[in-house]
């Protein structure tokens, strides 16, 4: 019959007392789950979920990705040509021996100097006014910049100071001068790593001893009051290279 178990309604004579836990009465299944299940939210007014604040999502910026070496080798590329762009200067020196002294000169004309070019004789005016020989010896051939006109050598204002006082120093080293006269601004330049403003002026240049700034010698011929300065300066020189013998 499935009796699991079975209480009398009044109390049996001479029956064996009831356990205390049987007389307990279980709670019914519908009311135990009403408890456990959540209460809904009253009409009108608004779940507790809906009343909290809805946080942002927030993104973490990704660092860019590294630039390829492809794009930094194009870049060196562009700064090169750039560079290669800016064009090289362009002169022309003469460097002669007299006496004790050196002289490097600008070639007016970008041409070798000859016997009665106006302005190798007022170089030969000034030799003598300075007491040194009025015929001065020719060093090599004449230092043309740019050395190429095609090709990517480096012709840049520092390639053309390195050559040049490159090619000054081994005439020092073979033969020492008191004083190297630097004459004309491609000369004070290249030459002696200065400008405009050293004219008149003298001065140590690393690896070729004392310079003497002069304009040059066009500049002179065109504007002779010039010649006074650089009187005045040679007079203050002069005791250097001029010997007793």
């Amino acid at each position: 019959m499935q009796i699991v178990q079975w209480l009398p309604r009044a109390e049996l004579p001479f029956a064996a007392p009831s356990r205390p836990a049987l007389l307990i009465e279980p709670e019914p299944a519908a009311e135990v789950q009403a408890e456990r299940e959540p209460a809904t939210a009253a009409p009108g007014r608004a779940p507790i979920e809906a009343l909290r604040p809805k946080v942002a999502k927030v993104e973490i910026p990704r660092p860019a990705p590294a630039q390829p070496k492809v794009k930094a080798q194009e870049a060196v590329k562009n700064i090169e040509a750039a560079v290669a762009a800016v064009p090289p200067p362009r002169f022309a020196l003469q460097l002669l021996r007299a006496g004790r002294c050196l002289l490097l000169v600008e070639l007016p004309t970008g041409e070798a100097f000859q016997s009665r070019d106006p302005a190798y004789l007022l170089l030969k005016d000034m030799l003598r006014a300075a007491g040194l020989p009025d015929s001065p010896k020719i060093v090599g051939d004449p230092v043309r910049w740019p050395l190429l006109t095609r090709g990517n050598l480096d012709q840049g204002p520092q390639a053309a100071t390195d050559f040049v006082q490159g090619f000054v120093a081994a005439q020092v080293e073979r033969e020492p001068c008191i004083c190297l006269w630097l004459v004309g601004l491609p000369a004070l330049r290249f030459g002696g790593a200065s400008d405009a403003d050293s004219y008149h002026r003298h001065w140590q240049v690393e690896g070729l001893g004392e310079a003497w700034g002069v304009p040059g010698l066009e500049l002179l011929m065109d504007e002779p009051q010039r010649k006074a300065a650089v009187w005045q300066s040679m007079r203050t020189l002069m005791p250097r290279w001029i010997t007793t013998e």
